[in-house]
């Protein structure tokens, strides 16, 4: 039995990965073989070699008014991946889904805080969509209960700003169906998405500090991740992202008060 199998249900895991990237399914593999939790990979969408007119599902004035800026080939993949994933483990029928991208670091203690992380929420109301266990920052949030694994304290959090990294994650069964059934035109790359939305759903959680990390390796999916250039930009590119940014913070912040009030 693994560390995500209590006998009363089988959670699916979800491996993103590109074709040809070996070296990261190698160490993936190797990180949740060692936790002893089976996964399936999942083969990830490349776009970075097509043109943007070939993504059928890709709003070009959506994303230059939301973001400022056209999206990438390999943001629409990386998009594109975690949708399928969604479409996975809805398919399978289970409960919960875990999602890993490719460059995750488990960290110590990883399969026990899992575990514990599991009976938590089978105990308790489902009034989540997504949880991000791998946030590489994490903000205005307030703290549902904690744990200790490898000798660190944790916390899983009402993350009322959702973070912005997918390193992992894990759907619940109405999250996903959301995800799934609300997509029609991608406007922004999947942590953007996944921010706007649950930003305003306040039904997303995070545990931090993150209980999976990256190994540091440059995105092959999004093809230069954190690189963009400055090229199509919206000649207002610095106040739309300053715009979106407090829009998210001042509705993360109204949930926040609101929870304190009770």
């Amino acid at each position: 039995m693994s560390a995500l199998d209590p006998p009363d249900r089988l959670v699916p895991v979800y491996l993103i990965n590109l074709d040809g990237s070996d070296e990261r399914l190698r160490s993936a593999t190797r990180q949740l073989d060692e936790a002893g939790i089976p996964f399936e990979r999942v083969p990830a969408f490349d776009g970075r070699a097509l043109r943007i007119e070939e993504f059928p599902d890709y709003d070009p004035a959506g994303a230059m008014a939301y973001m400022g800026r056209p999206l990438r080939g390999g943001e629409i993949g990386c998009y594109l991946s975690h949708l399928d994933c969604a479409r996975r483990f809805l398919d399978s029928g289970a409960e919960y889904g875990v999602v890993f991208e490719d460059d995750m670091q488990l960290k110590p203690g990883f399969a026990k805080g899992l575990r514990i992380l599991s009976d938590w929420l089978d105990r308790h109301d489902r009034d989540w969509d997504l949880i991000n266990i791998g946030a590489g920052q994490h903000k205005i949030f307030t703290p549902v209960m904690g744990f200790e694994v490898a000798g660190r304290h944790h916390d899983l959090t009402r993350a009322h700003y959702f973070p912005m990294t997918t390193t992992g994650l894990i759907w619940s069964r109405q999250g996903a169906e959301t995800f799934v059934s609300t997509h029609r035109r991608i406007t922004a790359g999947v942590d953007n998405h996944f921010r706007h939305w649950l930003t305003r759903s306040d039904r997303g959680l995070a545990v931090w500090p993150p209980l999976v990390t990256t190994t540091g390796v440059e995105s092959q999916i999004e093809d230069g991740k954190g690189k963009r250039s400055a090229s199509g930009r919206h000649p207002l590119y610095g106040l739309i992202k300053q715009r979106r940014q407090l829009i998210n913070k001042l509705i993360a912040w109204r949930h926040k008060r609101r929870l304190a009030r009770g």
